[in-house]
């Protein structure tokens, strides 16, 4: 993914800041959504869970060098703040819920079922202040005022995110079904590697660049993802070859 992001942005001849962006977002691991995805489309759900576990953990690490190398030619990349802010947003989160889990069973028990709504909205409340603070350079960049204008102007951002993701779904799929493994383990893989943690992104973005425009591939993907990976799911659960029960 994160190679793939790099060759979208140089064949979209994006900006340096949006293809910081696209990178940064390419370079994220697995989000948690993943996991849902891959239920709904009756894939291998242990195998997703342990998919997202590995990426995120790896994350710490991975993103920083991956972002610095690949991102680096368009503007500096501090790949020691990458590591610090993504061990506290990633690893932070998930030893404090595994204390928890441990310490307050029956607090987390209450707290788990509306733990996703609180996640979605949060993720929505991050996009939306992505695109706020972006509306001035949107309609500087179109050079015109209006509604369809600065539309048009986020156009070749949402192509990179869209193609980003298509393609990252079809090899996740493609790639597993040549080495032969079970349409399970396919759905399950291609749901993983087309769906990226953008909420990751759009923090790390906001973070540690000055321009908020690297933060606006994260944002659109927040939105653009969950609607391709969800329709991709339904289309699997009801027209796609049946996987054992």
């Amino acid at each position: 993914m994160p190679l793939l992001g790099a060759c979208i942005c140089k064949a979209l001849g994006l900006s340096a800041e949006v293809s910081v962006g696209l990178i940064l977002l390419a370079c994220c691991p697995g989000g948690t959504a993943s996991n849902v995805v891959t239920l709904i489309a009756r894939g291998d759900v242990p195998l997703s869970v342990v998919m997202t576990v590995c990426t995120t953990v790896a994350a710490v690490f991975i993103t920083p060098f991956l972002t610095h190398f690949l991102a680096g030619a368009y503007v500096p990349v501090d790949a020691a703040g990458l590591a610090l802010s993504t061990l506290q947003v990633v690893l932070a989160p998930v030893m404090l819920g595994a204390w928890m889990q441990g310490s307050f069973p029956r607090i987390v028990a209450r707290i788990i079922p509306v733990a996703p709504v609180v996640a979605v909205l949060v993720s929505s409340l991050l996009a939306s202040s992505v695109f706020s603070a972006n509306v001035g350079l949107l309609t500087s960049s179109s050079g015109q005022s209006g509604f369809v204008s600065n539309i048009l102007s986020l156009a070749p951002i949402v192509q990179g995110v869209l193609l980003l993701h298509a393609f990252g779904f079809f090899l996740g799929y493609v790639v597993p079904a040549i080495i032969g493994l079970h349409e399970e383990e396919r759905r399950a893989i291609s749901i993983e590697v087309g769906m990226q943690n953008s909420s990751l992104g759009v923090v790390l973005a906001t973070s540690h660049f000055t321009s908020p425009m690297v933060a606006v591939p994260a944002a659109i993907s927040a939105v653009l993802m969950n609607i391709m990976g969800s329709s991709l799911a339904v289309l699997w659960r009801e027209f796609g070859y049946k996987t054992k029960e």
